[in-house]
């Protein structure tokens, strides 16, 4: 590559550079001061970009420490958007306690994916990372006993929504769709979209205990399945929101040569594929996360599979407009990406056929 291309690469976009700037500055261990010229912010944009991306928490732990050079509008409106943010981590955290304590004495098995458990890692703390569900993770033998629990607390199915096709849709689906006063639960029997992908992470996986604080302490996969997952989970949509790599490059940040070597190694042992690559890929174009082993860099980026993949994530991420779903063929850079994760006919052709049963559900 060459001097001048490699400079251009190192620049990101006017205040989507900003916004990564606030994700990096929360990272755990992170040292945090406020770097931007703040004279030169097109503040009105900014909000919008950080508030697509969700990271609205980030960002005002970023921005407070110069509040005073903020236009108050921008100022009120990121701060009263990380207090809904903490206020809803809390409402969740504390139902999160409550489904634990609820599938212990059930005799339930269940992990706890991203989320909370996530933000707690990437960041020290669970109240600045924006999440719109609860993601949990069972065992699909024993979906019928969870949905009379979740049924029992109050929930209700919303996709599918004939509960006699619950079991039918699991087949199909990785999850189904829970909903009560607010709260999102998202109900996988599974980890990946396509069952070839990291088949043998499930919800007797090893797993770590994560404290929330206030003595909530919730279980998630172990480091290994936690990255390979999030990375396949990532690469599902194209990686076109900056809150999900930030939280990738928090939950590595810190981390020496041989640990990341050997996380990455270990993916490809899970079956993440190309998924894994590509996230690394892109969390060290945005924050540095492989400078301390450039070789592993060298080896991703010498594979044009994974260049495509990331390079088609870095654009969606850098362009920031809007919901896929909401553009004519918006959704159509995640749809091919899914056929490079894995190589082989075989996947692909599973991945075609997947494709197709879920336009037909959707339909």
């Amino acid at each position: 590559m060459a001097t001048g291309e490699a400079h251009k690469e190192d620049c990101l976009p006017g205040e989507f550079g900003v916004a990564v700037e606030c994700c990096k500055s929360s990272f755990r261990g992170a040292a945090d001061p406020v770097s931007a010229d703040m004279k030169a912010i097109d503040w009105s944009r900014l909000l919008r970009i950080v508030r697509f991306h969700r990271i609205e928490g980030l960002a005002w732990k970023y921005m407070a420490q110069a509040d005073g050079e903020i236009p108050e509008q921008v100022s009120r409106a990121l701060s009263h958007d990380a207090s809904a943010i903490a206020a809803s981590n809390l409402r969740a955290a504390a139902e999160c306690r409550d489904l634990s304590a609820a599938f212990n004495s059930a005799g339930l098995a269940l992990l706890f994916l991203k989320g909370l458990p996530l933000g707690a890692l990437a960041y020290e703390t669970a109240s600045l990372k924006s999440s719109i569900d609860v993601d949990l993770l069972i065992d699909p033998a024993e979906l019928e006993r969870v949905s009379v629990l979740l049924l029992s607390r109050g929930y209700r199915l919303a996709n599918p929504r004939d509960p006699s096709k619950l079991h039918l849709w699991h087949r199909r689906s990785k999850e189904s769709l829970w909903v009560r006063e607010g709260l999102q639960v998202d109900l996988h029997t599974r980890t990946a979209d396509n069952s070839r992908l990291i088949p043998r992470i499930d919800v007797r996986s090893p797993r770590q205990i994560v404290d929330l604080g206030s003595g909530i302490q919730l279980a998630t996969l172990a480091d290994e399945q936690l990255f390979t997952y999030v990375a396949v989970h990532g690469a599902s949509s194209a990686w076109f929101r900056l809150k999900w790599i930030a939280d990738v490059a928090g939950f590595l940040n810190g981390r020496g040569a041989d640990e990341l070597e050997h996380l990455y190694r270990r993916s490809q042992e899970l079956g993440a594929g190309r998924a894994a690559g590509q996230a690394l890929l892109l969390a060290d174009r945005l924050f540095g996360t492989l400078s301390s082993v450039r070789a592993i860099r060298d080896e991703l980026r010498s594979d044009t599979s994974t260049r495509r993949l990331y390079e088609a994530a870095l654009r969606l991420l850098i362009s920031g407009a809007g919901e896929p779903t909401e553009r004519l063929f918006g959704t159509l850079p995640i749809h091919w990406t899914q056929f490079l994760l894995l190589p082989g006919s075989a996947y692909k052709l599973s991945e075609l056929a997947r494709q197709a049963r879920r336009a037909m559900l959707r339909g």
